[in-house]
């Protein structure tokens, strides 16, 4: 925390923001001295930023710069401009003392649409339609009544595993569907618990109240929530614990014909065995914006399988993004110089 009233704090900023978004940084107290070096994160590294200033810094908001305190000595807390933090891995931040933020909740309203962009497109078969149009055909009307006869979501069951921020705004779209909700979490074993976990004792950015009518199912018996599931959507964090945790045998568990939605990370799914549950037609369909490797490798299996349908890890794009970032950064910032909890503060323990 900060040293003394009179003293300046050291604001340092690694990504590209526009002067209005650094004014609104400096609004929050006049001791605040914004250093703003923007760094490409694909081309992560201290070198970009002066010495002097790493040295100075007391507070970062970053991306690709995760300095140790042997480069940063003065850092006490970093802002990351991600809602997962499993890049940190290895780096000299993540191993120091620094408070670590993340940017969760600012992106769950567009990333829970993207998943029910996914689901309408399947249950309403869109491809099919646009490989239609592409040739010119209109089916006869018994050829529609039979293949085109779209999905009825009502009477469909999503199993959401990973049940967050982003999981309880897909639940929320999936329910005004009139889909029955599975929300698969740790240790939830009942409705009260799924609820509790969302008011979380620890401040979160972007919380709103639970979903009603939703069935919590504890992750230990994931199996038997993905053969009852439709729809099964990811939205977990990559973590020592979940890095595959979708392979060959819960594709095996999974109901037959079952779509798999993932915007979470690549490294959740076993690529191998995804691929093949595709072809072995386990699986109607894999919507996924993410993958283990990014960018998918040209010449990937993946790109032109005709059951897999790709976009390029945009799902979480929010069209307010300055706004939000801004609004978590500054109310995050008020709370620092105040000695007040911060929002969003990442466990290096459970890795989120």
């Amino acid at each position: 925390m900060p040293a003394g009233n009179a003293a300046p704090i050291h604001v340092l900023v690694t990504v590209d923001f526009p002067e209005s978004v650094l004014d609104r940084i400096r609004s929050v107290d006049p001791r605040i001295v914004v250093h703003h070096h923007p760094v490409s994160p694909d081309e992560p590294g201290e070198g970009a930023v002066p010495d002097d200033v790493l040295r100075l810094a007391e507070v970062a908001y970053t991306s690709a710069v995760l300095p140790g305190p042997d480069v940063a000595p003065s850092l006490r807390w970093a802002q990351l401009d991600t809602s997962g933090v499993d890049h940190l891995a290895g780096s000299g931040l993540w191993a120091s003392d620094c408070v670590v933020t993340t940017l969760g909740g600012v992106s769950p309203a567009p990333l829970a649409e993207w998943v029910i962009m996914m689901v309408l497109a399947h249950a309403h078969h869109l491809r099919h339609t646009e490989r239609l149009q592409r040739e010119g055909v209109w089916p006869s009307r018994e050829y529609r009544w039979t293949q085109l006869m779209p999905r009825d979501l009502r009477t469909s069951t999503m199993a959401i595993v990973g049940y967050g921020r982003i999981g309880a705004e897909v639940a929320r779209l999936g329910r005004a569907l009139g889909m029955t909700i599975l929300a698969v979490r740790s240790g939830s074993t009942t409705a009260a618990a799924t609820a509790a976990a969302i008011q979380a004792p620890e401040p979160r950015f972007g919380v709103r109240e639970p979903v009603p009518d939703v069935e919590a199912v504890a992750l230990e018996v994931l199996d038997q929530a993905l053969g009852r599931a439709d729809y099964v959507v990811l939205t977990v964090p990559l973590t020592a614990r979940t890095a595959g945790m979708i392979g060959a045998a819960q594709f095996a568990a999974m109901k037959p014909g079952a779509v798999l939605i993932n915007g979470s990370r690549g490294g959740v799914v076993d690529e191998g065995a995804l691929l093949d549950a595709l072809d072995a037609d386990r699986l109607d369909l894999c919507a996924s914006d993410v993958f283990t490797d990014e960018p998918l490798p040209q010449g990937h299996p993946l790109w032109t399988h005709p059951r897999c349908l790709i976009t390029p890890h945009v799902a979480g794009f929010a069209p307010d993004y300055l706004d939000a970032v801004s609004r978590l950064f500054t109310e995050n910032l008020r709370r620092y110089l105040a000695g007040e909890p911060l929002l969003n503060v990442a466990d290096r323990e459970r890795g989120y």
